[in-house]
């Protein structure tokens, strides 16, 4: 038989990105359906089987062509157990038993893992870890996800929570409220949201005349919009940026003091801001951590974009089945 192919799926509360792979990572074919969450998500492996299948049909490939499935999926799992132990935004129960639903509609081989650690893996295998056998992956988008990877593979955890960046307490007293239950998180900060609600604040305590007051009163006010201001000098954006990167950069320290990454990759809607945000994350890692640890971790912008969820499963593929 020739060459097998890799399928890397990336499960989203909104979309589901699947993508077929050579064993190179090398993307060949790939596409996205709706998630449908309705009905307690009992629709999304289904789904899922029939867009794979669909997919072999229109390309005229038998199924024997795939190796196997790798899975990254919205919250802690279990990889040895092939549970997911819950989700927010996909209507599922505690402990769904995903790996077995997933081999019993598509017949292939499954293996499962958190949808940030498998961005992870993607960043190291092809993006810009470049191969980096000890590497963090911090994803910032509507909220802040993250994976830790030592000696070239994922930390689990206990309970598959290893690399919960978003959830590291940055201002321990009088911080927003996370949707995870507690507060002072650094998701509630360094999301895309989290940088909406930074500058908000910002505006009510200030009278400084800023172009962001404008916005906000148009009803129009994204991260976007204050990373913009900021390249243009408005003294509010700046220190509202200023401020993102200060917790950034102390949760990125006290994670590199503790197990000494090669390299540090952002990734995520927020890191499209490039070097506005990312110098003063360096500045700020620079000064919290340990020296030996700042002068031998590389901090860089992620470059796979959306590619890296379905690229990170796939390796899952390639190196665990």
């Amino acid at each position: 038989m020739s060459e097998q192919w890799l399928v890397g799926v990336d499960l989203g509360g909104t979309t589901t990105k699947i993508a077929f792979l050579n064993k190179y990572g090398e993307l060949l074919h790939k596409w996205e359906i709706p998630t449908d969450n309705s009905e307690n998500g009992k629709n999304i492996i289904v789904n899922i089987a029939k867009a794979i299948d669909n997919k072999l049909e229109e390309l005229e490939i038998s199924k024997e062509k795939l190796k196997g499935i790798g899975m990254g999926a919205p919250g802690p799992v279990d990889m040895v157990k092939g549970v997911i132990y819950e989700t927010v935004n996909l209507g599922w129960g505690k402990n769904t038993p995903l790996k077995d639903l997933m081999e019993m509609e598509t017949n292939l081989p499954t293996v499962i893992d958190n949808d940030a650690n498998c961005a992870a893996l993607g960043e190291m295998w092809k993006g810009a870890g470049d191969g980096a056998k000890d590497l963090v992956c911090a994803t910032l988008g509507t909220g802040v996800g993250g994976g830790v990877i030592a000696n070239g593979d994922i930390v689990q955890g206990a309970k598959g929570a290893a690399g919960e960046i978003g959830h590291i307490t940055v201002v321990p007293e009088g911080g927003f409220s996370c949707n995870c239950g507690k507060s002072g998180c650094l998701e509630t900060v360094a999301s895309a949201t989290g940088v909406v609600r930074l500058a908000t604040e910002k505006l009510e305590n200030v009278n400084t005349p800023s172009k962001l007051r404008d916005l906000q009163k148009e009803n129009r006010f994204s991260a976007k919009d204050i990373f913009d201001c900021a390249r243009e000098g408005d003294q509010v954006a700046v220190e509202v940026v200023d401020k993102l990167a200060y917790f950034l950069g102390l949760s990125l320290a006290n994670l590199g003091n503790a197990i000494n990454p090669e390299k540090i990759v952002i990734g995520g809607g927020v890191s499209k801001a490039g070097t506005i945000l990312l110098d003063p994350v360096v500045k700020y890692f620079e000064r919290f951590a340990f020296p030996t640890v700042a002068s031998s971790t590389k901090i860089s912008i992620a470059t796979l974009g959306n590619d890296a969820g379905v690229i990170g499963a796939a390796w899952l593929v390639k190196n665990k089945l």
